[in-house]
């Protein structure tokens, strides 16, 4: 079986959504993740979290859209805890929580839980 990193008979919105996981585990790689806030230990499975759920999406096993919406969804629940709703909106960190919104969204899309729900593995 061959093993490939993006898949281009995903849908869009899975695609999309594996191309923000990688991006977030190299951002995690360069400059850390939410989860670090927790210890390196957790900052470092975070990174492996998101690169592997998008390597798990990418060749369509469950596991992997299971964990990419694990992690994705945990770091929206994160942001908030750590900054408040009120001094989100009104930080930087906005555009943190947006590409995490987005990143949910397009996971639980009703194209891409369609598409895991018949085709994932």
């Amino acid at each position: 079986m061959t093993q490939r990193w993006t898949n281009p008979s995903l849908p869009q919105t899975l695609q999309i959504a594996v191309f923000l996981l990688y991006f977030n585990a190299v951002l995690g790689l360069l400059q850390g993740t939410l989860y670090g806030a927790f210890g390196s230990l957790f900052g470092l499975a975070a990174v492996a979290g998101y690169a592997a759920g998008g390597f798990g999406i990418a060749n369509e096993k469950r596991w992997g859209y299971v964990l990419a919406v694990v992690i994705s969804a945990g770091e929206v629940l994160l942001l908030i805890a750590l900054v408040g709703i009120t001094n989100l909106l009104t930080s930087l960190a906005v555009i943190t929580f947006a590409f995490s919104v987005a990143l949910v969204a397009l996971l639980i899309h009703p194209d891409s839980r369609s598409y895991q729900r018949i085709w994932f593995k």
